[in-house]
């Protein structure tokens, strides 16, 4: 046997060594933890629970006489919590650590390398000391100040992409066979989408899921990173394909097994250098050239902060904001569109306000927005904020974690014949109340009314409601969440008079695809479907 055989034998027999070990080190459960459930194959454990997770919880917690139960996720020993009580210690509970829970067991989540100049590096305080740091700059980023002078580029961000709908009345790609049409009146030539029938109304479609989800990035981008990028398309496109190829990697082999080298982890790696390149050039071009920009990038960059931590942030942030922000804004515009009674209601709100603060009614409704203040925009939209608020609980899907990063057990409950091991991770699953139909009547129907004073379904059990996070982890960019959506929702009706919702081809559907519950955070529908709008006059 040569020399290459010899190695690469003894290569092979060290990696299949430390997999064994990795599989088969990981800590038993001791007797006071909540019982294991069956739903489990051996070694890997518990893998319904990254393929089916909310089935795999409703058959764990059914098991269950209590509704608690362990599972293993790969090499992660993992507490399933279910109920008002274990609910209560899970967002209450300061030996359960938010930061070092998700860390592990949420694959896609920005990671802070270890470097000697980073201050806030896993040397130097671990998962929790960049979660010190992120947070703190990103309350900063969202004071109320920032929003404030944030809010004009933000409304004429708002008021370009709705110009650029109107300009170009479709972004559906060539290959989806847009029925289409040429309409000569009056000496020029229109360009139509739909049927003959539409000929005489402009009326236009979009897919929301690719329109308004750009729209939020660009809003995101500027609030939290750079405004160089948010002002260049081509830059903002490429900075977006990155982001999502960072969000699709998390596989639940790579959760389970941090250590195999994945193609995922190939593309993550990959996407992130991207990422790193594009905010490098932007840093390197504000240094060579002197100037200074009125941005939060130039805020980090006044702070000390290196491009490694400036991209580990942004994409932080991201993780934070775009995903349920971007699918939420879409959502709710076609929970309206496909319902009669909450969309004249939304319309007259946003007359309403406008007329507040300028009452002068023979200027457009988009240009009357543009005068009310951010005081107003904050507070006095209250069905827009029912409204989003219960495609929030439709549409956040999947787990939120913790870990026991005490060096002693947890109890679960008050008799404390249940605990959560030191060392051991906890997920509550956000099903457990937004799914219950115990505390919201016919839970998979949008029911905005439901939130209503003389309903308050929310209020039925204390932490009724996840959608802006609860007990020691709120939701810090709440705000400024709560501030785009009503301007994307404001603008849109001011921009279209009417709306509805459609298929590929122009025929107007009814029927809104379900959530699939099994997700693990909001996610675009598998089913494409557009919204049809008429240009108001």
């Amino acid at each position: 046997m040569d020399s290459t055989t010899l190695a690469a034998v003894f290569g092979l027999l060290a990696v299949l060594s430390s997999a064994y070990i990795y599989l088969f080190s990981r800590p038993a459960f001791p007797r006071n933890a909540p019982a294991l459930t069956s739903e489990a194959f051996p070694v890997i454990g518990s893998l319904q629970f990254f393929t089916k997770r909310w089935d795999f919880f409703q058959k764990a917690m059914a098991q269950s006489s209590t509704g608690n139960f362990s599972f293993y996720a790969g090499q992660y020993p993992v507490i399933g919590v279910a109920g008002p009580e274990a609910r209560k210690v899970f967002l209450e509970n300061k030996g359960l650590a938010f930061a070092e829970g998700y860390a592990a067991m949420l694959g896609g989540s920005p990671k802070v390398k270890k470097e000697a100049h980073n201050p806030f590096s896993e040397d130097a305080g671990g998962e929790s000391g960049f979660s010190a740091y992120f947070n703190k700059r990103l309350v900063n980023m969202l004071k109320g100040n920032q929003l404030k002078k944030g809010l004009p580029q933000l409304l004429q961000d708002a008021r370009a992409s709705l110009d650029k709908l109107v300009a170009e009345p479709t972004n559906v790609s060539e290959d989806e066979h847009l029925v289409s049409f040429v309409v000569k009146k009056t000496g020029t030539i229109r360009r139509m989408y739909g049927t003959p029938a539409d000929s005489d109304t402009h009326l236009c479609r979009t897919d929301p899921f690719d329109s308004i989800y750009r729209m939020v990035f660009q809003f995101t981008m500027r609030t939290i990173a750079c405004n160089d990028i948010a002002d260049d398309p081509k830059t903002l496109a490429k900075c977006l394909q990155y982001f999502e190829t960072i969000d699709g990697t998390a596989t639940p082999w790579s959760i389970m097994y941090p250590w195999m080298p994945l193609w995922s982890k190939v593309q993550r790696t990959a996407a992130g250098a991207k990422l790193y390149m594009v905010f490098k050039s932007v840093v390197d071009g504000r240094k060579k050239s002197g100037i200074r920009g009125d941005d939060p990038l130039q805020y980090l960059i006044d702070q000390g902060d290196d491009i490694t931590s400036i991209v580990t942030f942004v994409v932080g942030a991201l993780f934070a904001g775009q995903l349920n922000s971007g699918i939420n804004a879409a959502y709710v515009l076609m929970y309206l569109a496909n319902n009669s009674y909450w969309l004249p209601r939304v319309r007259e709100e946003v007359i309403s306000v406008a007329d507040r603060h300028c009452p002068d009614d023979s200027i457009a409704l988009k240009e009357r927005l543009m005068r009310v203040p951010i005081e107003a925009w904050e507070n006095e939209f209250p069905l827009v904020d029912m409204c989003l608020k219960d495609s929030i609980r439709l549409q956040m899907s999947g787990t939120a974690f913790r870990k026991n990063v005490t060096d002693h057990e947890i109890p679960i409950n008050k008799s404390g014949t249940e605990v959560v091991p030191a060392g051991a991770y906890v997920a509550w699953h956000v099903g457990d109340i937004h799914y219950n139909p115990e505390i919201y009547a016919n839970p998979d129907e949008w029911d905005p009314a439901r939130y209503m004073p003389d309903r308050a379904e929310d209020k039925k059990e204390q932490y009724g409601f996840m959608g802006w996070g609860l007990g020691r982890h709120p939701c810090l960019g709440m705000r400024f969440a709560k501030l785009e959506m009503n301007v994307i929702l404001a603008f849109f009706v001011a921009y279209f008079d009417t709306f509805t919702l459609s298929d590929a081809q122009g025929r107007e559907v009814t029927r809104i695809p379900p959530t699939n519950r099994n997700n693990h955070t909001a996610r675009k529908p598998e089913e494409k479907i557009y919204i049809k709008y008429k240009v108001a006059a």
